[in-house]
């Protein structure tokens, strides 16, 4: 009797579409990913947490040194696109493989050096200015990370399954934020405040050194996608940077314009719940570290799940309608989640949170295969990073900076809601004109591109 294999059996490269080696590219995306993130997220953490009291003058409101220390934050997300459009143009000029490279080792010095830096009362204001500069680097290479870690996965799927495996790198966000919350959690729990406050977050940095080797080596063990050096040779590249951005504003700029505007409410919505409720919840609710971590590791493991099932969704309901629904929802989260934070029950706030992440990973999931199937391949790396980053800078860099303030200024989470749902309408208007690109082939968009240029 002749035994037909059970498809789970089956590996990546034995099922028809998926090419030999796929699930080396796929775990090389994931682990850098997992590795920057980590390191991106954890300053989150510390930011809302440490840094305020560590690298700032104390004026006496806990709120006034949460707020400088977010806005060193912000500086990150302002160094995005920049890099975002430097390891773009050169991602599609030289190959994805070297520039991903680069961008984990450089997050990886940055967020090392942050660790070293001493404290305000140590060195005054060199204090701070340091720790801007180590942001502005990391900030450069996560913004030339993300491009080129959802490509190296999405050009190399299956046209029916890009869904569902290109949102693997984004499965290696919340991976990367458990990873920094553990290591924060067991710091923080083990020692006493005092310790933690003076070195022992400093730790969590210095550890990044070997995450940082772990997803360099994997990344070393891949090779480009045949599409991208196909295009390599056949499409040639133009001279500098500038260049490269004037090209894709002009041939595709509708979808540069749709992607920026997708990512608002997603960006936005990400960062006040990853961000802002730590302040949140330890400011104006009196609930101490530990708790606060425990809340946020609970829910990101829900987080990455869900990223993982909206991906496959994306490929059988289509980008557009599940995109839709993960906007709608996040227009009105906030009108939710703040009653049900201010309870102070444990169930409540832990509900709110997941409620939180798992309508993110509804936009999150699907955005890769989204702006791919956007761009013709030799300028999709600078496409999609455009599209990705350059929203972060007035969206996920100011929203806890901007909720801070207004928690400040009115004492009621009111206006943050109203915030958080203006936001969303500019995102509701982007979905709606975007383009349902399910199963799109990548390189029949080359050849379109080819055709009409």
């Amino acid at each position: 009797m002749n035994h037909t294999p059970d498809p789970a059996e089956q590996t990546p490269a034995a099922k028809p579409g998926i090419p030999a080696g796929f699930r080396r590219v796929v775990a090389a995306s994931m682990a850098g990913t997992v590795a920057e993130w980590y390191e991106f997220f954890l300053y989150g953490i510390a930011a809302a947490l440490v840094f305020g009291e560590v690298f700032f003058h104390s004026s006496g409101n806990k709120l006034d040194g949460v707020l400088a220390a977010l806005l060193t934050y912000a500086i990150g997300f302002v160094a995005r696109p920049i890099g975002g459009i430097i390891f773009g143009h050169y991602g599609d000029k030289f190959g994805r493989k070297k520039l991903l490279q680069i961008s984990l080792l450089m997050i990886g010095a940055s967020t090392f050096l942050i660790g070293a830096i001493p404290s305000y009362a140590s060195i005054g204001i060199a204090a701070p200015i340091l720790l801007v500069l180590m942001r502005f680097f990391q900030g450069i290479a996560i913004g030339g990370e993300w491009g080129g870690a959802v490509l190296l996965v999405a050009e190399q799927s299956p046209d029916d399954r890009r869904g569902f495996w290109s949102s693997f790198p984004q499965f290696g966000a919340p991976v990367g934020n458990i990873l920094a919350t553990v290591v924060l959690l067991v710091l923080s729990s083990t020692m006493p405040d005092a310790a933690f406050m003076s070195w022992g977050w400093r730790i969590a940095f210095f550890l990044s050194a070997v995450i940082v080797l772990i997803g360099w080596f994997i990344r070393t063990r891949v090779e480009e996608s045949p599409i991208y050096q196909a295009a390599a040779k056949d499409t040639p590249q133009v001279g500098n940077v500038w260049q490269a951005v004037v090209r894709v504003c002009k041939a595709r700029p509708r979808q540069v314009l749709t992607a920026m505007g997708l990512r608002v409410i997603e960006n936005i919505h990400y960062y006040m719940i990853a961000t802002f409720f730590l302040t949140y919840l330890s400011v104006q609710l009196g609930i101490d570290t530990a708790h606060i971590l425990l809340y946020m590791l609970a829910a990101h493991a829900v987080h990455a799940v869900m990223i993982l099932v909206f991906g496959w969704l994306s490929d059988v309901a289509g980008r557009k309608s599940v995109y839709l629904v993960g906007v709608l929802l996040a227009t009105v989260y906030g009108f939710i989640a703040f009653p049900l934070l201010d309870t102070r029950s444990d169930a409540l706030i832990l509900t709110a949170i997941t409620i939180g992440f798992i309508i993110h990973a509804i936009m999150y999931a699907p955005q890769p295969a989204i702006m791919s199937e956007m761009f013709p391949t030799h300028m999709r790396y600078i496409g999609v990073s455009m599209g990705a980053q350059v929203t972060a800078i007035f969206a996920g860099s100011l929203a806890p900076v901007i909720a801070t303030w207004l928690l400040r200024s009115y004492g009621s989470w009111v206006p943050i809601a109203v915030y958080i749902a203006c936001a969303g309408l500019v995102s509701l208007v982007a979905t709606i004109f975007m383009r349902e690109t399910r199963g799109a082939d990548l390189a029949a968009l080359d050849e379109e591109y080819r055709a009409v240029a």
